[in-house]
């Protein structure tokens, strides 16, 4: 089946935090307190998001869905970078999540290309992602997405927990 990769609108906030939510509960099972994944509430995020897209004052907070067949599979969200350490200019990609039962089905690869793509059209001259230090299946897509780590490296602070994260990073060009 074709995939199509748009813009976020309001009306896919519901299915965007199904995705995070069901994408979170999945990818990091096992990596952080699984009380936390379970109070995690799709209602409660996809009021955050209806927020968040709707407060969005900063144009270059891009929002993209992977859709298949109408239904929402995947979501990624990408910004000016937040960290001070980088040098101006710098993209992040805040989220990219996939629906468990759509992985490995090119959805990631799409969204990841788009988004790539997107922040160096946008001027962005390198774009960095925090992913869980644990979370082998992330790290190694990112890699097989010409991301590579930067040598950062901070903890997550999540339900009681520390989880350690680290920092990839990639230059960008006009062409992506």
């Amino acid at each position: 089946m074709g995939l199509l990769v748009r813009a976020m609108t309001a009306d896919d906030c519901d299915a965007v935090a199904a995705v995070r939510i069901g994408g979170w509960r999945w990818a990091y099972a096992g990596l952080m307190p699984q009380a936390y994944l379970d109070a995690m509430s799709v209602e409660e995020d996809a009021a955050d998001q209806r927020a968040r897209l709707k407060g969005s004052a900063d144009s270059r907070v891009v929002n993209v869905v992977a859709e298949r067949a109408g239904t929402v599979v995947g979501w990624g969200c990408l910004g000016p970078c937040r960290d001070p350490d980088v040098p101006d200019g710098s993209g992040e990609l805040y989220a990219l999540y996939v629906h468990p039962e759509h992985l490995s089905t090119g959805a990631g690869r799409a969204l990841a290309r788009t988004l790539v793509e997107r922040a160096a059209v946008d001027g962005f001259s390198s774009l960095v992602l925090w992913v869980l230090k644990e979370n082998d299946r992330a790290r190694h897509f990112y890699e097989k997405a010409g991301f590579t780590p930067d040598g950062a490296e901070e903890p997550f602070d999540v339900g009681g927990a520390s989880v350690p994260e680290v920092r990839y990073a990639r230059s960008l060009t006009r062409a992506g």
